[in-house]
């Protein structure tokens, strides 16, 4: 069995839920018992960006989007199509 970490343009379900609980996990379990320090620190900033990470990612699932896929390269090029007849006329 392969485990997928990207499907359709976007992650996983396991993979956006695993990040939000662990960076749910990340934001309370140092704050209830760590003291301030560059660590408690540390794992606050990396819980904050998992959770974020995560919550993008599920959103984004709602809606529809394919926030990780290749498509701005398709963009890209067919801007590029367009500056280059605006050039030439």
């Amino acid at each position: 069995m392969k485990i997928r970490l990207i499907e359709d343009g976007n992650f996983s379900r396991w993979l956006r839920t695993a990040f939000f609980v662990v960076g749910a996990l990340l934001i309370v379990l140092p704050t209830k018992f760590m003291e301030s320090s560059w660590l408690w620190f540390g794992l606050l900033l990396c819980g904050l960006v998992l959770m974020a990470l995560g919550s993008y990612a599920s959103r984004a699932h709602t809606l529809g989007i394919k926030p990780f896929d290749n498509s701005y390269k398709k963009a890209r090029k067919s801007y590029e199509a367009r500056d280059n007849e605006q050039d030439q006329s």
